[in-house]
């Protein structure tokens, strides 16, 4: 069912631009993703100025967002940026997400899924750097201009699958392919040179570091895990 991200990303954004304009707010900032420009060959990275190819109702649902920000701008003079990220990681994250499911399977001695063959690729990029990017976009940004931020870690899935199982002590019998999921692009890589540049923003969590971590406050938050799974 798509329809929960249309009305979310859709008339949900609407409904906060105009929101927006009627509060005459300094700025409006939409996060959104790299999932807008599609799927990368083995080479390349995704730039601001990569055409837009969502091939998903998700990222379709979220490049109709980005447009419409950029149509306020020019519309109405609204002060707005768009800022388009890469796979994020990193404490509270819900446990649906990769890293999170994994983990706390894998501490359950649980199988955890690996899509197809696994080597969908994906560029890694802790909440931490993420937050600082939407800080940096907000406050520096230049009106009507879109950021990237990525991690410079890409990582296919089945390697990352083998790291975090090394880093819990499990077999790897706990792997279980199950079917790719429709629309699975294969590989995301970001370049984030504009927002190093213009916003002085660079990603500061070396991956291996952020990684160890996330693991340990999962580990030490399994009440907080239970209680979101539960609902």
């Amino acid at each position: 069912d798509s329809g929960p991200f249309i009305r979310t990303n859709v008339i949900g954004t609407q409904t906060l631009l105009d929101a927006a304009r009627t509060a005459k707010v300094r700025r409006f900032v939409q996060v959104s993703t790299d999932e807008v420009y599609g799927s990368l060959g083995p080479t390349g990275q995704f730039t601001e100025s990569t055409p837009l190819h969502p091939n998903s109702p998700y990222s379709a649902s979220k490049a109709a967002a980005d447009m419409l920000v950029q149509a306020y701008e020019h519309t109405f003079g609204m002060d707005v940026v768009i800022t388009r990220c890469s796979n994020n990681y990193g404490p509270f994250q819900f446990p649906e997400k990769l890293i999170p499911l994994f983990i706390t399977n894998l501490m359950n001695d649980q199988q955890v899924p690996v899509y197809g063959d696994g080597m969908q690729i994906r560029d890694w990029i802790h909440v931490r750097d993420h937050c600082s990017g939407v800080a940096a976009a907000w406050t520096n940004g230049k009106r009507g201009e879109v950021y990237n931020f990525g991690g410079r870690c890409e990582k296919p899935n089945l390697e990352l699958t083998h790291t975090l199982i090394d880093l819990l002590g499990k077999p790897k019998t706990l792997i279980k392919y199950v079917q790719d999921r429709p629309g699975h692009d294969r590989r995301y890589a970001i370049d984030c040179s504009k927002a190093e540049r213009e916003l002085g923003w660079s990603p500061a969590v070396k991956f291996e570091t952020g990684l160890r971590e996330t693991i340990e406050w999962y580990q030490a938050n399994q009440e907080w895990v239970k209680s979101v799974r539960s609902g």
